[in-house]
């Protein structure tokens, strides 16, 4: 397992901007601009993890600002943690043998996310491409929120 990124919504752009890189020290590493979506992802990272960032990805504070205003109560601007995993369906499968459940089942043999005892959003991505579709993820509904 590896540690990928932290993602936070943020509901003023440049004021974060401003705080983690000029305040904090952080450097952008990418930026996404979603048109459709309506939002912007801006990747940070600490100025000691430049070099591997750009590298692997990691590790990495996502800054997810959407372009229609939205209220973020109830802890909503804390999106979740991301890990990259060897084999998303062998890692879902000793996480429900264990008792956790998979809010959003890996159907696409990529990404699944589930939820710490404490409500925190966890999502699973596969290492490398997508592994093939397989049974039961394929089928299986999505469970609660994630």
């Amino acid at each position: 397992m590896r540690y990928l990124h932290t993602m936070l919504r943020v509901s003023n752009l440049e004021q974060s901007l401003d705080f983690y890189c000029n305040k904090l020290g952080l450097k952008e590493v990418r930026r996404i601009d979603n048109e459709k979506g309506r939002f912007t992802l801006v990747f940070l990272c600490a100025p000691a993890d430049l070099e591997r960032a750009a590298k692997d990805q990691a590790p990495l504070v996502e800054l997810t600002y959407n372009w229609d205003p939205e209220d973020y109560g109830g802890g909503r601007n804390f999106g979740h943690l991301a890990y990259r995993v060897e084999n998303i369906y062998d890692t879902c499968q000793r996480l429900m043998d264990g008792g956790v459940t998979i809010n959003r089942p890996p159907r696409d043999g990529h990404m699944a996310f589930i939820r710490s005892p404490d409500g925190i959003s966890i999502e699973l991505l596969q290492e490398g491409g997508s592994l093939p579709n397989s049974e039961p993820w394929v089928s299986m509904p999505n469970t609660g929120r994630w």
